[in-house]
C-alpha cells in the first residue's frame, strides 16, 4: 500500500472526543501535496492514526452548512 502523505494546514474545530482520546475534527488538509480540502474524521491523540472520513471542497462545505442551517 502506498504511503499516504498529509499536512494539516488549519484546525477549524473539534466536534467530539472519545473516552480513549480520539477526536472528531474539522480540518483543512493537503493530501499527497494536493490543493487543501476540508476534512471531517477521527484522529488519534498524536494525529498519527486516523479513521475514515469525508473530504469536502470549500463549495461543498458551504452547501453542507446551508443544509444544516435549514434543518
Amino acid at each position: 500500500m502506498a504511503q499516504l502523505k498529509y499536512e494539516i494546514i488549519k484546525t477549524v474545530g473539534t466536534l467530539s472526543e472519545s473516552p480513549k482520546g480520539w477526536t472528531k475534527e474539522l480540518n483543512l488538509i493537503s493530501w499527497n501535496e494536493r490543493e487543501p480540502k476540508y476534512d471531517i474524521r477521527d484522529w488519534s491523540p498524536d494525529h498519527e492514526k486516523m479513521g475514515k472520513g469525508i473530504t469536502l471542497t470549500e463549495e461543498e462545505l458551504a452547501k453542507l452548512g446551508d443544509a444544516i442551517k435549514s434543518m
